[in-house]
């Protein structure tokens, strides 16, 4: 009977198991090092736009954001269906070309769009405009997929996120 419950029980785990895939490599993708030529990348694939991640080394959130939420198959899918997505390091000095065309670092780059925190979500349509900002992580799968359905259906130019989710 024991051994019936024991594998009983990795039957049901087992589809969990397989949901979860390493975030570096399923969920964020190879950045070209500036962002107007991901744009147009982003434009030639018919994405809503680019997704940013700022995050940065020890920080507990982005580490159980990335552990928790973006290693699942789901939202990994979910989220590069409609957006590019690149991670940015606020303390790294990887070079890198804004939306405007200028030269700068992940970390000026950051601190220019007023990262003080991480995780810091931002999303940016095709013509490098902000979209929406979410800073800090969130709670939990749900609410991220939420997140990308407020910005993919536009609910971002007439509401805040929290009145959104309130509404669904």
């Amino acid at each position: 009977m024991r051994q019936l419950l024991i594998a009983f029980f990795l039957l049901i785990a087992a589809p969990a198991w397989a949901e979860t895939r390493d975030p570096v490599t399923h969920f964020f993708q190879p950045k070209f090092g500036d962002l107007r030529v991901d744009l147009q990348e982003a434009k030639k694939q018919g994405k809503k736009g680019i997704f940013l991640f700022f995050e940065m080394d020890d920080c507990p959130f982005c580490d159980r954001m990335k552990t928790t939420i973006l290693s699942q198959s789901d939202v990994q899918d979910d989220y590069r269906a409609k957006f590019l997505l690149y991670p940015i390091d606020v303390n790294g000095d990887t070079a890198l070309t804004d939306f405007q065309g200028n030269a700068t670092t992940e970390k000026a780059f950051a601190f220019g769009l007023r990262v003080r925190a991480t995780p810091v979500l931002m999303f940016f349509d095709l013509d490098g405009k902000l979209m929406a900002r979410h800073t800090g992580p969130v709670k939990d799968k749900a609410e991220f997929l939420l997140l990308a359905r407020y910005v993919s259906e536009g609910a971002y130019a007439t509401q805040h996120f929290t009145k959104y989710k309130q509404g669904k």
